[in-house]
């Protein structure tokens, strides 16, 4: 079986997206920054860079996917290596209150990756050819990366709100993990839950990206379809893998071996 349909009945656009119609989409950043002057939001800046990075950084990726679709497969690894890397870098920022969030970080995202492609390809749903496997990475890093970084934070400040009620039920006997337990499956649910709701209001609120794409390029609404409902049945595995790895791991780092609450653990005001 596979994911993603060839057959195309042709573009449902008018024709190639051409650097001028970007230019001319421009106008609608403008309409962004005026509504932002307007009401003195001081994002004019931040839409400004927003949009020149988004340019940069999508023609950059647009070329160096086209050198690795024709004949450089090898290099998918590496490409998926290098996106597992950006987005634990920005998982860890957000959780820096965690220690060793960065590997924390890492181990969650990359399994996600990993597990969720592999369990993809060992089903033969999708092909292992560089073309369908780094978009479907990127999804999945995407979805690990937000979950990740919520599950972090959640676990950490509820932990830290909560110290003396769990240093009591340290003090009766229980292990770190059946003291943080209750708490620990709060941030996997709170980790969870974005990817649940999205997923529960597909196709009524708004056509997702993937479905979106097919139909534009002239692929048959059905066929677009079956591959969103693989999109988001994956994207929830890799949300699971991540929310899962991410709360056991910093479950061990806010405690001591000698199933203690680490002293840096704080409530922030």
């Amino acid at each position: 079986m596979t994911l993603i349909p060839i057959a195309a009945a042709g573009s449902l656009v008018s024709g190639p997206v051409t650097f001028g119609d970007v230019a001319l989409s421009l106008c609608l950043v403008g309409v962004a920054v005026a509504v932002s002057a307007w009401q003195r939001l001081g994002l004019e800046g931040d839409l400004a860079v927003a949009a020149a990075r988004s340019f940069v950084q999508l023609l950059a990726v647009g070329y160096v996917l086209a050198f690795v679709f024709a004949g450089h497969g090898w290099l998918t690894a590496l490409a998926l290596a290098v996106m597992v890397g950006a987005a634990s870098f920005t998982t860890r920022n957000r959780a820096k209150r965690v220690p060793g969030s960065g590997t924390i970080a890492v181990a969650a995202i990359a399994t996600a990756t990993a597990a969720t492609l592999g369990l993809l390809v060992a089903l033969g749903i999708v092909p292992t050819s560089a073309r369908a496997i780094i978009p479907l990475g990127s999804m999945i890093i995407s979805g690990a990366m937000n979950t990740a970084s919520l599950v972090m934070t959640r676990l950490h400040d509820d932990l830290a709100t909560n110290r003396r009620e769990i240093e009591a039920r340290l003090c009766l006997g229980k292990t770190a993990h059946e003291a943080a337990l209750p708490w620990l499956r709060s941030s996997i649910r709170s980790g969870m839950l974005p990817s649940v709701d999205s997923t529960k209001v597909v196709g009524l609120v708004a056509l997702p990206g993937a479905m979106t794409g097919l139909i534009l390029a002239g692929v048959a609404p059905q066929s677009a379809v079956r591959v969103q409902l693989v999109v988001m049945y994956m994207l929830l595995g890799g949300t699971a893998f991540s929310a899962l790895v991410a709360a056991q791991l910093t479950q061990l780092r806010l405690f001591t071996k000698s199933h203690q609450l680490i002293k840096s653990l704080r409530r922030i005001a």
